[in-house]
Formats: C-alpha cells, sequence, structure tokens
C-alpha cells in the first residue's frame, strides 16, 4: 500500500541532485495539474492516468501518493469535471493527453480514464467512444451511463477494460443500476471489473491501491501490483 502523503510527493520535481531538479518545472496550463513520479526517467514510456474529478476537492498530488508515487505520470485536465458535460469535458481531456504527451514520455497504448464520482460516468462516455484510443477506464463511485448508446462501437468496446468501484451500503438506486450494468456488460460480452468496499470515500486507500493494481495487472500480468515501477523490458514495449 502506498506510504503516507509528503511534501516530496505533491512536487517531485523539487529533489535537488535528480534528473528532475534539472528540468524546468512543469507550469500549471489555464488550470491544468500534472503529477510527475518520483525518480521520472526520460527514456522510460510511462503509463499515464487521466483523472476526471466528481468534486471541487481533489487534491492530485494526494490521490496519486495513494495511488503510486513511481508508477504513472498523471493528469487533471482543466474543465473535466462535474460541472461541465459533453464536448467541453472531452475537449479538456484531449487538449491535457496532447499536451503531457509533448512534454514528458508517455506510452501512447497505455492512457488510462479515471473518474470519480459524476467525472466516472464521465470517463465511461469518453472510453466507449473512443475505445480504440484507450487502455482502460476506471470509475470510482460513478455509475455506468446506461439509456446512452455508450456501446454503440461494440465490437471495439469488447475490447476495453473497464472497473467499477462502488459502495457496500450503497442505496437502493444504486445497487439497481450496478444490476443493470452487469446484465448489460454480460449480455454484450463486453469486460468490467466490479470491486465493493466499505465506507463511503471514493478515494479510499484501498480504492486507490487497488486501481494501480488494476492498472498494471493489465500491463504487465496479475503479478505486477507486487512491486512498484516495473522496466520496460519486464512489462514489453
Amino acid at each position: 500500500m502506498p506510504g503516507r502523503p509528503s511534501k516530496r510527493t505533491v512536487s517531485p520535481l523539487r529533489s535537488r541532485g535528480s534528473a528532475l531538479a534539472r528540468r524546468p518545472p512543469l507550469a500549471q496550463r489555464s488550470g491544468e495539474k500534472v503529477f510527475v513520479p518520483q525518480g521520472y526517467e526520460p527514456a522510460y514510456a510511462y503509463p499515464l492516468l487521466v483523472w476526471l474529478p466528481g468534486t471541487e476537492t481533489f487534491d492530485l498530488g494526494r490521490v496519486m501518493a495513494r495511488t503510486s508515487l513511481r508508477n504513472f505520470v498523471a493528469i487533471q485536465p482543466v474543465a473535466a469535471d462535474a460541472a461541465l458535460a459533453g464536448n467541453a469535458s472531452e475537449t479538456a481531456v484531449w487538449r491535457g493527453i496532447d499536451g503531457i504527451r509533448g512534454r514528458l514520455s508517455i506510452h501512447p497504448d497505455r492512457i488510462y480514464l479515471v473518474g470519480q464520482g459524476s467525472g466516472g460516468t464521465e470517463a465511461f462516455r469518453i472510453g466507449c467512444r473512443h475505445p480504440e484510443r484507450f487502455g482502460g477506464v476506471a470509475s470510482l463511485g460513478g455509475g455506468f451511463p446506461l439509456d446512452e448508446g455508450a456501446f454503440a462501437l461494440i465490437r471495439h468496446v469488447r475490447r476495453l477494460p473497464m472497473l467499477l468501484c462502488c459502495h457496500r451500503d450503497a442505496d437502493a438506486e444504486t445497487t439497481h443500476g450496478i444490476d443493470r450494468t452487469l446484465r448489460l456488460f454480460h449480455a454484450a460480452g463486453a469486460v468490467l471489473a466490479l470491486r465493493i468496499y466499505p465506507g463511503s470515500s471514493d478515494l479510499s486507500r484501498a480504492i486507490l491501491a487497488d486501481v494501480n493494481r488494476w492498472v498494471m495487472e493489465d500491463i504487465c500480468g496479475p503479478t505486477a501490483g507486487r512491486g512498484e515501477r516495473m522496466t520496460n523490458e519486464a512489462c514489453g514495449p
């Protein structure tokens, strides 16, 4: 499980004597936030987590400290939140992805959408519209957008790994939505991992640690979650 957050966690660029310290700081462009992993190596093609928060209190540095300090580059695109829907949020996602790929070393086939609450629902929408552009989609507490034709590209959506994290004590409406979602995925032959947790926080340590394991298992196989920062040689090109 990731260690406790620290000042170095939130701003890994401050490590003196490291390769990061010799790089120019990554500015926040119009509100966009970027997380650079500890020990960043330009020669390694990193997986990218694109975070779509559902609350204004979302803290990217703290969330990544609980997810992994070394495995991923992460961005929080500006405007990709619950206040903006449809094309406005999607445009921000593409802008953020294109921008970070021009600045850091990102593996083009390992880009994952991860959303919290309503941001998770939006992550499902964007992922199903463009299933060939993402390595997977994870929703932390956000329901699948039922009755919206999300499976229009079913042939490609079937190959898109998806994760839904929910709470054990969810209300009846949420539970009914989860049941409908499971039936839909089963009928479509699509891939959905459902995980249920105690408590009420979508960003608990247990959930975020599972996001790390889920992505790394998708990249490297079921043993990947046992250690941090797999190499290109271990995970393949």
